[in-house]
């Protein structure tokens, strides 16, 4: 993502999103000036059926993450990455369903959009981009200082992506506000 200085997608709500066919988390954060100061708006998951047909559940996330975006309006996106394991390649092409729907309702709603992938989020918040599943939670609860672990997983993970994108979006300001010193 690009921007410029006054770019509305660099203020406001941050989504973080951690996609999936039966589980989606979901987390929304307020900016801070630090990624570390951010404070949890709201987080949780969108359950979907397993034995949903898929074009079934897509249209099923599709439609709860478009009331969550009504309902908060958040200016930008953060999006895990898709992974590909090359013992599964069928997981990941079934994931990029719903990946393309997230980002094509991102896009239709006029948000930012930010890709991060899961190993620099764990990276940002544990040191490490191979984390277990619980180091994550335990660094997602420490960082913003939350009374209990975020659960299910996929709730954490949704906030460490929105974590690392507001990263990558103060790191964007930085970027545009050194540039503008540099040509005045």
């Amino acid at each position: 993502m690009t921007a410029e200085p006054g770019d509305a997608h660099l203020n406001g709500l941050m989504l973080g999103i951690d996609p999936g066919l039966q589980r989606t988390g979901y987390a929304l954060l307020a900016p801070a000036p630090s990624p570390e100061e951010a404070r949890l708006v709201e987080a949780g998951v969108v359950r979907l059926r397993r034995d949903t047909p898929l074009h079934q559940r897509l249209v099923e996330l599709e439609t709860n993450l478009a009331t969550l975006i009504q309902a908060h309006r958040p200016s930008t996106l953060a999006c895990e990455e898709l992974y590909a394991h090359y013992k599964h390649p069928r997981t990941a092409i079934l994931m990029a369903h719903a990946r393309g729907v997230i980002l094509a309702l991102a896009a239709r709603s006029g948000l930012g959009i930010i890709s991060v992938a899961a190993t620099n989020a764990k990276k940002l918040l544990t040191g490490s981009g191979r984390a277990s599943k619980r180091q994550v939670q335990m660094a997602v609860a420490a960082t913003l200082r939350l009374p209990e672990i975020p659960e299910p997983h996929d709730v954490a993970d949704a906030i460490s992506i929105a974590l690392c994108g507001l990263k990558l979006r103060h790191q964007e300001v930085a970027t545009a506000q050194a540039a503008g010193r540099a040509r005045s």
